[in-house]
């Protein structure tokens, strides 16, 4: 069974199915081959029962947020800001990329939305200043990635509702690994730039003055990330209401910086309907593929799998890292987490492991797959951003920031408190 839904899945991807259509098409064909009950009679219900939750309604404020941003122009005077901090490092404004991808992800809670937003800003510079192609593009594509690790995270929303795990401590373990992974990223950039200077385009400085009024297009970002990660910290708010709470502010920012319009406003609701429709429906594909696999007996075969394996808990997780990194070479991120969760997570934890810290972990894996090919969607946003040159430009570019992912799985299985130790303290 396990082969033939993973051809089956390969197999519609390939005919450029959409993937939530290719989730419920799977779930039938499981249905019809491999269950002696008629399971899709009860889709109705089930497809009711996954979407109602008052968690879910968290995803479009937060798509809704990224938009209002990213349309009244807060994103620019962001990147604008960070380019004077910055730009001075090895690798100039790839820095500012990386930066500017970090404080957008605290709000955006979306890496293709993150990628996007840095994108559009950052590649007319590219050319203009004399950057390398691939390693500009490449770690635009990276640094989009940290939207699903940095709070809020859409991706760590739908991970604790399908695990029935707390968001807020979530949140909290995904802040020390993101913050840990842009450093990492910048200080592979600048000892790439500082071996070959040539990559980096050309250092730049400004004067103090310059950069000290710049503080003010980068407080906008700070104070909504303030405002929606302390209130579902402290408990003033669940991260539904925060997530709430942060569209307000960011009408009020873009009201402030002269942004706020009826067209913005039309613009924001609208790409907010094209990404929440498209996140929904893959959820709820996925929720009924879980169905009739659990229902099928497929969580049985891996356990057996496993088992037969003979390994212990080392062992289990390393094959769980094999397993996503290979599954996310050709299947979308949203889509991978959504299908493998109710299958991986239970025999992960049977091992002992922290359902916080493997969420964590997963979210790292899931990062990799955002820029590894053949459907790493970041790797497409930044191209279609470009207009120019060949996507395999991209795809070199990203291949020191995977591996410095792959340091940062192997790094927190090694030292789980490098996520465990903030919700621990704060506790």
């Amino acid at each position: 069974m396990i082969g033939a839904v993973g051809a089956g899945l390969l197999g519609l991807l390939a005919l450029s199915i959409p993937v939530g259509i290719v989730l419920f098409l799977l779930g039938f064909g499981v249905d019809t081959f491999f269950s002696s009950f008629p399971l899709s009679r009860g889709l109705g219900n089930m497809v009711w029962s996954s979407s109602n939750y008052a968690t879910l309604i968290a995803i479009p404020f937060f798509v809704l947020l990224g938009e209002i941003l990213v349309r009244s122009g807060v994103a620019g005077r962001t990147y604008a800001a960070l380019d004077r901090w910055v730009s001075w490092l090895p690798g100039g404004l790839v820095h500012a990329n990386i930066a500017t991808a970090t404080m957008f992800s605290a709000t955006s809670g979306s890496s293709v939305a993150t990628a996007a937003t840095v994108a559009t800003v950052a590649m007319p510079q590219a050319e203009k200043l004399g950057y390398d192609p691939k390693l500009f593009s490449g770690a635009i594509a990276a640094g989009g990635t940290l939207g699903i690790m940095i709070p809020p995270s859409i991706n760590l929303i739908v991970y604790g509702f399908l695990t029935q795990s707390s968001i807020p401590q979530l949140f909290l373990a995904g802040l020390i690994p993101g913050l840990a992974l842009a450093l990492a990223f910048m200080a592979v950039t600048a000892l790439i730039c500082a071996v070959r200077p040539e990559l980096g385009g050309q250092q730049r400085t400004f004067p103090l003055a310059l950069m000290l009024r710049g503080l003010i297009d980068l407080a906008p970002i700070l104070v909504l990330f303030g405002l929606i990660v302390g209130s579902i910290y402290r408990g003033w708010a669940t991260p539904t209401e925060a997530a709430a709470v942060g569209v307000a502010g960011a009408l009020l920012i873009a009201a402030f910086f002269r942004g706020l319009s009826l067209e913005m406003i039309r613009l924001s609701l609208l790409g907010t309907v094209k990404i929440t429709a498209m996140i929904m429906l893959i959820v709820l594909g996925a929720s009924f593929l879980n169905f009739t696999l659990a229902s099928a007996g497929l969580g049985r075969e891996i356990n057996a799998f496993l088992e037969g394996l003979g390994l212990g808990p080392l062992g289990t997780i390393l094959v769980v890292v094999v397993l996503y990194i290979v599954l996310g070479f050709f299947i979308e991120t949203l889509s991978l987490m959504v299908v493998t969760i109710p299958i991986v997570v239970p025999i992960v934890l049977a091992q002992g492991y922290d359902p916080i810290w493997f969420g964590i972990l997963m979210i790292v894996l899931v990062e990799m797959a955002l820029i590894t090919p053949p459907v790493g969607l970041n790797l497409y946003v930044v191209q279609g951003a470009r207009k120019t040159g060949k996507i395999g430009e991209v795809m070199l570019g990203v291949i020191p920031f995977a591996l410095i992912m792959l340091a940062m799985a192997f790094a927190l299985i090694a030292f789980p408190q490098i996520a465990l130790w903030l919700p621990g303290a704060l506790n």
